[in-house]
C-alpha cells in the first residue's frame, strides 16, 4: 500500500480516515467547538504521545482546524469574522512572555504558481512594524505594546538554489525573533475542503510535503525557536478524486437493481485489492497530478487578505 497513499496535510482528515475504518488512536485527543457567528467550526486535534504521532504520521502537538463553508464567498463581513477567529487561535499559540513577542512571518511557496502563492500573497498584505519600532520606538503606533513584525518570502529551491530552512535560519541568526509563523498552501484529501479550511499548528511545517516534494522541516528543532504554521488546502491529489469517485460509483451501483451485484462485488474488495484496481486505472502521469479549482486566482486573492487580516488583528488590533 505504500505506493498508493492519498495525500493530505490536514491532521483532521488523517484522524477522520481512522474513524472511517473504526480505528481508535490512543494518545490523540479531539475537541470541537463552533463560533457564535459565521458558521465556523473549530476542531482541535492534540497528539499527546509518541505512539499517537507515529500512527498519525505527524509530530506531537496541537493542530487547530477552522472550517468555514462559505469562505469561498466574497462577502467581506464573513471573511472578517474568519480573520477574528484566526487571530484568537494564533494568540493562544504565541509564546507567553512579559515583553511583546518579536515575530518573523515566512511566506512559503512559489509566487509564480497561483495555487502555491498563498504565503507570498499573505506577506504582501501584512503590517510590518519591526523597522519602524527600531527607528522611532514602540510609541510610533500610539500603543504601550506592539509586536515587532518582520517578514520574508524565501521562494523555492528552483528559484534560489537554497532550502527555505537555510534562508530562514540565516535571517533568524541576524534578527533574533522570538517566534516564526510560516504560511503555506496545503494538499487536502477532500475536495470540499479546498479553500474552505485553515489549519494552524504549533509543530511547524515541511514545505512541499503536500505534493510529495519533501524539503527540510521548519520547526523548533531546526530553527531553535517556536514555529507556528498556517496552511490552507488549495490542491487535491488526482488519486483522491479517483478513489472518491470509485466509492461513489460503488454506492450508486448498490442502489441499482441491475448493478447491485457488481456494486456488492466491488464493495467486498479489501484495501489492497482496491489499491491494485486504482493503480491500473491511473497512468504514471495522472498518479503525480494535482488538481486545483478553476477560480483559484480569486480564491488565493481573498484568502490571502483573510489570513493577513487575521495576523494583523492578532498582532495589533484589539479583538471586539
Amino acid at each position: 500500500m505504500s505506493r498508493f497513499q492519498v495525500r493530505t496535510d490536514l491532521a483532521l482528515e488523517t484522524r477522520e480516515k481512522f474513524e472511517e475504518d473504526n480505528v481508535e488512536i490512543k494518545g490523540v485527543r479531539i475537541e470541537e467547538e463552533s463560533a457564535e457567528e459565521g458558521e465556523i467550526k473549530i476542531t482541535n486535534v492534540v497528539i499527546e504521545t509518541e505512539n499517537g504521532a507515529k500512527i498519525m504520521g505527524k509530530p506531537k502537538g496541537t493542530y487547530i482546524t477552522l472550517e468555514a463553508s462559505n469562505l469561498n464567498d466574497q462577502e467581506e463581513g464573513y471573511h472578517r469574522e474568519v480573520s477574528k477567529q484566526l487571530a484568537r487561535v494564533l494568540q493562544k499559540l504565541l509564546p507567553k512572555q512579559e515583553t511583546p513577542v518579536s515575530i518573523l512571518v515566512a511566506g512559503l511557496g512559489n509566487r509564480e504558481v497561483t495555487p502555491d502563492a498563498l504565503g507570498p500573497r499573505v506577506v504582501d498584505n501584512l503590517m510590518i512594524t519591526r523597522h519602524i519600532i527600531r527607528e522611532f520606538g514602540k510609541y510610533a503606533f500610539g500603543k504601550q505594546e506592539i509586536h515587532p513584525i518582520s517578514s520574508i518570502v524565501p521562494g523555492v529551491m528552483a528559484q534560489t538554489g537554497m532550502e527555505s530552512l537555510e534562508i530562514i535560519r540565516g535571517v533568524i541568526q541576524e534578527t533574533k525573533p522570538d517566534c516564526v509563523i510560516a504560511i503555506d498552501a496545503l494538499a487536502a484529501r477532500s475536495t470540499k475542503r479546498l479553500g474552505r479550511t485553515i489549519q494552524v499548528t504549533d509543530t511547524g511545517i515541511n514545505p512541499g510535503s503536500g505534493v510529495g516534494n519533501h524539503r527540510h522541516g521548519l520547526n523548533r528543532e531546526s530553527l531553535g525557536i517556536p514555529v507556528i504554521a498556517i496552511g490552507i488546502p488549495t490542491v487535491v491529489d488526482a488519486a483522491t478524486i479517483v478513489s472518491d469517485t470509485m466509492q461513489t460509483l460503488i454506492e450508486a451501483m448498490s442502489q441499482s437493481t441491475h448493478l447491485k451485484g457488481l456494486g456488492s462485488s466491488l464493495d467486498s474488495l479489501n484495501d489492497s485489492e482496491k489499491y491494485d484496481l486504482i493503480r491500473e486505472l491511473l497512468s504514471p502521469n495522472l498518479n503525480t497530478m494535482f488538481v486545483t479549482p478553476k477560480d483559484i486566482d480569486d480564491t488565493i486573492k481573498h484568502l490571502s487578505y483573510t489570513v493577513s487580516e487575521g495576523l494583523n488583528i492578532a498582532f495589533g488590533e484589539a479583538l471586539s
